[in-house]
């Protein structure tokens, strides 16, 4: 199945753990054990939905500190999704190249959102890519920093979705 295919069955994923205020993670394994009506996610959307489960928080993180003006808990739900998915491509998936993320990124929103959040989109998933070095730094800073609760606390504001926790058990 071509990943695009499996980043929008992702999307979809990512989307109803966050209307339902549901755990990433749970929701996927329910996915991947009852398919419903639905065929079975393909392998590369288990891996995009579970790399942002398990790192959410620190991807909400980056979100808030490249995005002006919005915070994530202030993004429409599909918005924040699609940058979720691309910020997981660009930071934590070296198969893929930034550009194609970007690119991907925005088709989606071509589909599923609105022209300004494809700008909006474009603009951030850019700035994070220009910065890629020093945020790639902050981030594994974080995954090495258990201690760093006021950030935690920070980024839960900013983003009311999924899990109360960064999903990070697991790590």
């Amino acid at each position: 199945m071509a990943r695009s295919t499996a980043r929008k069955r992702a999307l979809n994923t990512l989307y109803e753990a966050d209307e339902k205020n549901q755990h990433i993670l749970s929701l996927l394994e329910e996915r991947v054990k009852e398919p419903g009506a639905q065929t079975p996610l393909p392998e590369y959307a288990i891996e995009i939905v579970r790399g942002v489960g398990e790192r959410r928080n620190r991807i909400d993180k980056t979100l808030n500190r490249y995005s002006t003006g919005w915070k994530v808990g202030r993004m429409a739900v599909i918005d924040r999704n699609i940058l979720r998915i691309a910020v997981w491509e660009i930071l934590l998936n070296d198969e893929i190249p930034d550009k194609v993320a970007i690119d991907e990124a925005i088709a989606l929103a071509k589909t599923y959102s609105d022209d300004e959040a494809i700008a909006f989109i474009h603009g951030l998933l850019s700035a994070v890519v220009a910065d890629k070095d020093a945020c790639l730094a902050k981030f594994n800073g974080e995954a090495q920093d258990s201690g760093d609760a006021s950030e935690d606390a920070s980024a839960e504001a900013g983003a009311d979705s999924g899990a109360t926790t960064d999903e990070t058990a697991a790590e």
